[in-house]
């Protein structure tokens, strides 16, 4: 990005990415219904469901970053702490589910349980992602402190 591009200019053009993204994950939202509508497949309909929630929440951060750039709010140093031993405490947890999926995946005859390995493989990369969520807020706790 160039220096001629001013702060406001790229904010703006980040506020309509956002507005564009949002309708896109309405469309996905919409797509995934229709999916669940045409299967009752046990699996289609929880992968649908899966991708329609992730959808959701995408939309919901969509908007979070939206609301950062037009409304002022910030995320103050007290506030983060008074949640942190939580924070800490969940970041054990997420660390004892990615061991759980890890041994469950060890437990598969991979050839004949593909379904399951799908599955679990899923929730694997699910809870290393709630752990690097987590995990991440100490960059967001160390910008807060000189």
């Amino acid at each position: 990005m160039t220096d001629k591009v001013s702060k406001r200019d790229r904010q703006k053009k980040l506020v309509e990415n956002m507005r564009r993204w949002q309708g896109v994950e309405t469309a996905a939202i919409a797509q995934t219904a229709k999916i669940m509508g045409a299967s009752d497949n046990p699996l289609i309909q929880m992968v649908a469901t899966i991708i329609q929630r992730d959808s959701q929440t995408h939309y919901a951060v969509q908007k979070l970053i939206i609301d950062s750039l037009t409304h002022s709010f910030t995320l103050g140093v007290g506030e983060l702490e008074t949640v942190w031993d939580g924070i800490e405490k969940h970041i054990e947890i997420e660390k004892r589910t990615i061991e759980l999926a890890k041994d469950s995946l060890e437990q598969l005859d991979h050839q004949r349980e593909g379904v399951m390995q799908y599955l679990l493989e899923y929730l694997l990369v699910d809870e290393e992602k709630h752990d690097k969520l987590l995990s991440d807020l100490e960059l967001v706790k160390k910008g807060m402190y000189p």
